[in-house]
């Protein structure tokens, strides 16, 4: 496995624009809310760090993954200013065929909502094979996917100003 030993949320290879002109949208699942708390935990410490001022952070909670596309279109639709929206979940391999049907709608969720409105709409959502794949993707030894999407939701944002 390629992420065996290594922390994916080791940024020092990047640049990291300053975030303090950004208006940003975190959407987080109550479902799995002990990785996703953790989740929500990184993704908002990073913000901060990379200088997005905290007034300019919109948080949102959802029941579950599947409803993060529809809050993410909401928000950019209530909120036009937003430069950026993340949305954060977990989804746990099971015994049926549910996790599949998930992890599709919403990844193609997202993408569709963020190319109907021009705007980066970020995909901080685990997929794994069981809890532990989870933990440790959300403040584990794989780091925190939360902190991957704050950086990237910065860094799309920034693009999309400059370009």
């Amino acid at each position: 496995m390629a992420t065996q030993l290594k922390n994916l949320s080791d940024f020092s290879h990047t640049t990291v624009p300053d975030g303090s002109a950004y208006k940003i949208a975190i959407a987080v699942a109550e479902w799995n809310a002990d990785v996703t708390g953790s989740l929500y935990k990184g993704a908002l410490e990073t913000l901060l760090k990379h200088g997005v001022i905290a007034e300019n952070i919109l948080s949102v909670a959802v029941p579950g993954s599947f409803e993060l596309t529809g809050a993410a279109e909401i928000l950019l639709k209530k909120h036009a200013e937003l430069d950026a929206v993340i949305c954060l979940g977990c989804v746990i391999q099971g015994d049926t065929k549910h996790f599949d049907f998930i992890c599709d709608a919403v990844a193609n969720g997202v993408t569709q909502v963020g190319i109907k409105y021009s705007k980066p709409v970020i995909f901080g959502v685990l997929t794994t094979n069981d809890l532990q794949q989870a933990l440790d993707r959300s403040g584990g030894i794989h780091g925190n996917k939360g902190d991957e999407a704050a950086i990237t939701a910065i860094k799309m944002a920034h693009l999309l100003a400059t370009v």
